[in-house]
């Protein structure tokens, strides 16, 4: 840190603390479709202190986890733009429709990992900004899953397994290459998910370890198969107009406390995979993780027509991004 960066943060709390604050002057709810014990949960409650603390107590958030504020996140980006939602933690696939940008993060077997998947998200993280800018919105961070697996009443490690099989995709991406992988796949929001289950509308789900463990799946599925799918990303994001009414020192704050929510779910997201798999151990899941390289091969083929189309419908824009992400 430099000289001036350290006095200009030292100046920021001192600014701030000498605010007397008895209590929050700005109060933010912030809505999440997802578990409150879901990593992206963990990094608004990490964001929501640090801000706290950054600004004397002046700005206060509370959280609606699981969708409890009566928004999915389709629908959380017009919410937000609108001034419905201060500020949201939104799965962006379903966004897909909107800008085909928000389907890059899950294309399939793109980013299979942590580090592809923040390489790739910083490749486009301009782009995002353009996007989030043009729907009155300013992007604070990402947050990532952990790759997607799929969740079964049986292993589905080959192809007769896969084949008509009532599957709960996410998006896009995930509802063409299911199908060319002969498959039955159905889009569905996540809080449509468990409903669909109990009453055998599906019978698996393409999501991470760490989603349907947060759901408890295993109380309906007792297999999942490790395919490592993609890394998709929920990002977090404000009204725009909400943003501009910030004073220069609690902007500052606010983007330092998005700092340190983006730094925890990355080195998170890490270890992730290993506690969602003992968590599923206890809980009498089947994991398995000894799938035959063809079959994922096949998969693999199965995703390219998602892939081509997001090239089509991003050009040249789209094409820029993925020389970015495979540079180096």
């Amino acid at each position: 840190m430099t000289i001036r960066t350290t006095f200009a943060a030292f100046g920021l709390a001192l600014g701030l603390a000498a605010q007397p604050v008895f209590a929050a002057d700005i109060n933010w709810d912030m809505a999440n479709e997802y578990n409150d014990t879901s990593i992206h949960a963990e990094g608004d409650k990490v964001f929501a202190a640090k801000l706290s603390e950054l600004t004397g107590g002046a700005i206060a958030i509370t959280h609606h986890f699981g969708g409890s504020i009566g928004f999915k996140s389709k629908d959380q980006l017009d919410a937000v733009g609108d001034g419905a939602l201060p500020i949201a933690d939104t799965y962006v696939g379903p966004l897909g429709g909107i800008d085909a940008m928000f389907l890059l993060p899950s294309l399939p077997f793109l980013a299979k990992t942590p580090a592809e998947a923040r390489k790739l998200f910083d490749a486009a993280r301009s782009d995002y900004d353009a996007v989030f800018a043009t729907n009155n919105q300013k992007l604070l961070w990402a947050s990532p899953w952990p790759p997607s697996g799929i969740w079964g009443k049986k292993p589905v490690a080959d192809a007769s397994a896969l084949a008509g099989l009532k599957i709960r995709t996410y998006d896009a991406n995930g509802t063409i290459t299911l199908q060319e992988a002969q498959a039955a796949p159905i889009q569905l929001s996540w809080a449509d998910v468990v409903p669909q289950l109990s009453t055998g509308g599906i019978d698996a789900v393409l999501t991470s370890a760490e989603a349907g463990a947060n759901a408890k799946f295993w109380e309906h599925l007792d297999h999942f198969t490790e395919v490592n799918y993609a890394m998709p990303l929920n990002m977090i994001h404000i009204n725009l107009d909400t943003w501009n009414d910030l004073s220069p020192e609690y902007q500052a704050a606010v983007m330092e406390a998005a700092k340190a929510a983006e730094d925890h779910v990355w080195n998170a997201v890490v270890s992730r995979v290993g506690k969602n798999y003992a968590d599923m151990g206890a809980a009498g899941m089947t994991v398995v993780t000894d799938v035959d390289p063809a079959f994922l091969a096949s998969l693999q083929d199965a995703g390219e027509k998602a892939r081509a189309e997001w090239l089509e419908n991003t050009g040249g824009k789209g094409q820029a991004i993925l020389d970015a992400y495979f540079a180096n």
